[in-house]
């Protein structure tokens, strides 16, 4: 049975490096396969200022995903993690990585929408993803990726779990006062979708508007764990994937052809200002 660690705790300043691979060390010691960090959880959150900076930026190679890509191989632990990297013509993008037990990128994910508030400045300081997400296999899991405000817009989430989905992980940095929305969100994607929903928050930071549980929540939305500690682990049942793919509302048709006429007459609206 997978198990997957929820590391909610950032790491930024003096020892980051030594305290993620003690995390990660923990993690393997209790049997997990599969750890995830918070959402720009290498950082202090970049966007609770309005100003970007450089370095709060890198590319493939930088120094945050080379860190994390040599501790998931020294510590035979899969990982998934947040960082703002940069393309070819320096355009900036809020990107999830997944790196494999031997430190290999398996896969990427840009975020696509970026709030744009107080605490929240991220369109300030990246651009929204352009590419739809897609399921792809890691530490022996059908794996979907969301960051954060992702999920208030569920299309990615079903599109992930008409792919067959096992598990949606998504990476997030909000508010305690607002966790009760979230979780109302985040069960009813898991439930829609047919999937495991895995969410790593940011922990209480200061000068941020930040904190509130992490969670795990299965296919038919009950949540198996809710935390606030640095490291927790929960066990994937592959066969409430499957029952929930045989159960109402899993074994309902996707009329694929039918949404996506409804969508090409509907005009993309970009983000609306107060």
């Amino acid at each position: 049975m997978p198990k997957i660690a929820l590391i909610t705790e950032s790491f930024f300043g003096a020892h980051a490096r030594a305290r993620l691979a003690d995390r990660l060390e923990q993690a393997r010691g209790a049997g997990v396969t599969l750890a995830v960090l918070p959402e720009l959880g290498l950082d202090a959150w970049v966007a609770t200022r309005s100003e970007p900076r450089d370095e709060d930026a890198e590319d493939e190679a930088g120094p945050r995903a080379t860190m994390c890509a040599r501790l998931a191989q020294a510590h035979g632990v899969a990982m998934i993690t947040t960082v703002i990297l940069r393309d070819g013509t320096g355009r900036r993008f809020n990107t999830a990585l997944a790196f494999d037990a031997h430190g290999e990128l398996r896969h990427s994910y840009r975020k696509i929408h970026l709030p744009h508030e107080p605490g929240f400045w991220e369109a300030n300081h990246y651009e929204a993803g352009e590419q739809p997400p897609r399921v792809f296999e890691l530490a022996g899991l059908r794996v979907g990726l969301q960051i954060c405000s992702d999920l208030n817009r569920p299309f990615g989430c079903h599109l992930l779990g008409a792919q067959r989905v096992d598990v949606i992980v998504a990476p997030r940095a909000t508010p305690p006062s607002t966790y009760p929305r979230w979780q109302t969100v985040m069960r009813a994607n898991a439930v829609t979708s047919g999937a495991y929903l895995v969410s790593v928050n940011r922990a209480p930071e200061d000068g941020a508007l930040l904190g509130g549980p992490s969670l795990a929540i299965r296919p038919d939305g009950e949540t198996v764990l809710e935390t606030q500690e640095p490291l927790a682990t929960v066990d994937l049942d592959p066969q409430a994937v499957q029952q929930a793919r045989r159960e109402y509302p899993g074994y309902l048709s996707i009329p694929s052809e039918v949404y996506a006429r409804g969508w090409q007459g509907v005009a993309s609206r970009p983000r609306v200002d107060s």
